[in-house]
Formats: C-alpha cells, sequence, structure tokens
C-alpha cells in the first residue's frame, strides 16, 4: 500500500463499516467514516483511530441522496487530496414482510439507499481513481449479503433482492475498469452480530438462526472488516477482482 492512502466507508460508524474502519486505519489508511445520521457515533470511530495514532474524518450524506454524496466525496477530495479506496457498506434493511405485503414506498427506499447509492458511490470513485481520468488506481468492496443467495423469504425479500443487485454492479464493474487500476470485489456477510437486525425489528435474528449455520454460531464485525480489508489491499489482493468472499460459517 503506498503510503497516505485514503479509504472512504459508507456507513462507517457502527457494526461492519466501523469496525472496517478501525481495522483499515490500523494497516495504514487515512478513513474517511460517512455516517447518515449518527455523528456522536462516527466521532467515536473516528476518535479511537487517532488515539492510536491513525488519521480519520467523518462525513456526513445520506448515500440515496446523490447532492449529499458529491458533497461527502467533496469533503474527503479537501482534506486529503487523493481517494484510493471505497468501502460501499452503507445499507437498510425493514421490517419482516412478505412480498405480497410490501410497499411501494419501502421498496423504493431500499433501492435508493442500497442500490442506487453504491452506483453513485462507485461511480464517484471510479471518477477518482481510474487512470483513465488521471487517478492511480485503487479497490472498491461492496458489502452484499448471504441473503442474496438465500432469498430471505417470508422476511425481506426485497433486502436480498438489493443485494443480488450489488453482486451483479460487482461483477460488471469489475470487468469495466480491470484496465484502468481500479479492483472491485465483494464480500457476503451471514449471520453477524450487528445493530441491523434490530433496525429491522428482529433484534435477535442473528441468534435465534445460529442453529441454521454449519459452524453453529453468529459472525462478529471483525471477522467481516477482516475480509474487507485484505480485498483493499493491492498488496494481499492485487490479482484478484471480480471476486466474492463468504463470510457466512458457511451457510
Amino acid at each position: 500500500m503506498q503510503a497516505n492512502s485514503v479509504v472512504l466507508i459508507t456507513g462507517g460508524s457502527r457494526g461492519i463499516g466501523a469496525a472496517a474502519a478501525l481495522l483499515a486505519a490500523e494497516q495504514g489508511w487515512a478513513v474517511a467514516i460517512n455516517y447518515a445520521s449518527n455523528a456522536q457515533a462516527a466521532q467515536q470511530v473516528a476518535d479511537k483511530i487517532r488515539a492510536r495514532g491513525g488519521r480519520a474524518i467523518t462525513v456526513q450524506a445520506d448515500v440515496g441522496d446523490e447532492a449529499q454524496v458529491m458533497a461527502m466525496f467533496e469533503q474527503v477530495d479537501a482534506h486529503f487530496g487523493r481517494l484510493d479506496g471505497l468501502v460501499n457498506n452503507a445499507g437498510v434493511v425493514d421490517v419482516k414482510a412478505r412480498v405480497d405485503e410490501l410497499s411501494v414506498a419501502r421498496l423504493e427506499r431500499m433501492m435508493r439507499i442500497n442500490i442506487i447509492g453504491s452506483f453513485v458511490c462507485a461511480r464517484e470513485a471510479v471518477r477518482r481513481m481510474s487512470t483513465r481520468h488521471g487517478g492511480r488506481g485503487g479497490a472498491i468492496v461492496n458489502v452484499s449479503s448471504a441473503a442474496a443467495r438465500l432469498g430471505s423469504p417470508a422476511q425481506y425479500v426485497d433486502y436480498a433482492a438489493s443485494k443480488g443487485a450489488i453482486e451483479t454492479l460487482t461483477v460488471g464493474l469489475a470487468k469495466e475498469i480491470a484496465e484502468e487500476g481500479i479492483r472491485v470485489n465483494a464480500v457476503r456477510p451471514g449471520l453477524i452480530d450487528t445493530e441491523i437486525h434490530a433496525s429491522g425489528g428482529m433484534p435477535d435474528r442473528a441468534f435465534e438462526l445460529a442453529g441454521t449455520v454449519p459452524m453453529k454460531r453468529v459472525g462478529t464485525a471483525q471477522e467481516v472488516a477482516q475480509a474487507i480489508v485484505w480485498l483493499l489491499s493491492p498488496d494481499t489482493a492485487s490479482y484478484v477482482t471480480g471476486t466474492f468472499i463468504d463470510v457466512s460459517g458457511g451457510r
């Protein structure tokens, strides 16, 4: 990794995003921590990084709003002057529901944040990192979900579908910009102990389903972060693009 390499992590104030921010900083990355609304949580992550001698800033943006995404990238430009990595981690779930119970408003929110937000962030990262645009190359890591393979029936097929779109983005973009110095990969977390389950109204979901996992336990945000930061690194994953790492205990 080049000195002073910079990574932007969306949804970096909690869960997998926060764990990835802390680990990336430990490995020498300067980190821009995006958050949608919880400024205090994002600042706590940044403070931990700085206390350990790392560099970090916090940047507010709802990734489902293009204007806010543009402003976020401009803040990163102004502070660090470069971008070498993007982790498309921000995303939402919703309450448990069948497809025949879904509203268009719910679907539009899900797709706007989970899909369009990831596309726009990837677009802005490519504009900065691609050698075609005068950049130095870099890496994008998208956070998908085992739900993309499993479908999440009777819970949230809409969320699973949004992650399926993220996987198509990963494959297509990886091929599109492989010659421009940018690697694009994804991780598929399984049942991970994070707050996202509570936001979907099922705070104990991961632990209730732990018995369905071959390893018979839930995973941690730190375990997912290890895969994310490995994929970011031009040293450890230099010949890896268009690839998915399942972090799901075999589920």
